[in-house]
């Protein structure tokens, strides 16, 4: 797996594999927070030792995310991790913006025993909006999932889902091995977040020079710039996540 450069927070909320369905938007409408999609989503990022990667992970799994399923709101929960740098990031997803900021001082215990899990610290812990989320099929074990961050206008936040729905997925979803996509943002700060799961990291790297291509193109054609990329292994996802596109 090529080292975590990921100066961001990566929201994967796709490719979980448990899962089942939740409301779906209809076609071409953004999700509702009144109808009860998922709209809101917190990453953690922690800096780990790599010697505990795997212990946290089974943390994780085994105690995290039972505490995490007693909260009202709560519709699951992802891995990222880098295991030559040492970067994880968690991600949580949540019914509506209510629903997240009432967890925050449940998620904020939590977060403290994961990062003693981990061997490490947090980082960095932010709160965002999803977008669009597209699943293709539901992920395989060793999913791997590559991001990009990237940053525009914030009053063109609108503007740029469409654009990001209707001129990159369908390029996306030819990619080889292609399994979901999702898109986070912060409206006050004009920062998105795109990210594309995987079957394989073998797959991943195979289209490389062609997703480097199509993300020139997209960007150059968006007027939006770039921060950065980053790959990982997708290690956990318990997720109850609808389409929304």
């Amino acid at each position: 797996m090529p080292a975590c450069t990921g100066k961001y927070p990566l929201n994967c909320l796709l490719g979980g594999r448990k899962l089942s369905t939740g409301p779906v938007a209809p076609p071409g409408r953004r999700p509702n927070t009144n109808r009860g999609w998922i709209v809101h989503a917190r990453t953690t990022t922690l800096q780990a030792q790599t010697s505990s990667i795997d212990g946290g992970i089974a943390y994780m799994r085994d105690e995290l995310t039972p505490e995490l399923e007693n909260i009202e709101g709560y519709v699951g929960i992802s891995l990222l991790v880098d295991r030559h740098s040492g970067r994880c990031i968690i991600t949580t997803a949540w019914e509506s913006e209510d629903a997240m900021r009432a967890s925050a001082d449940k998620a904020k215990e939590l977060r403290s025993q994961a990062a003693q899990r981990f061997g490490g610290e947090v980082e960095k812990i932010e709160e965002w909006e999803i977008g669009l989320l597209h699943r293709d099929h539901r992920s395989k074990d060793g999913a791997c999932v590559r991001a990009t961050w990237a940053q525009g206008d914030p009053g063109m936040a609108e503007q740029n889902i469409e654009y990001f729905k209707t001129s990159v997925l369908p390029d996306l979803e030819s990619l080889e091995g292609f399994c979901s996509a999702s898109l986070i943002l912060n409206r006050s700060t004009g920062v998105g977040v795109s990210s594309v799961t995987f079957d394989s990291r073998e797959a991943m790297e195979r289209n490389r020079e062609r997703a480097t291509a199509l993300k020139a193109e997209k960007i150059g054609a968006l007027g939006v710039q770039e921060l950065d990329e980053g790959e990982f292994e997708l290690a956990l996802a318990h997720l109850r996540v609808p389409e929304l596109v």
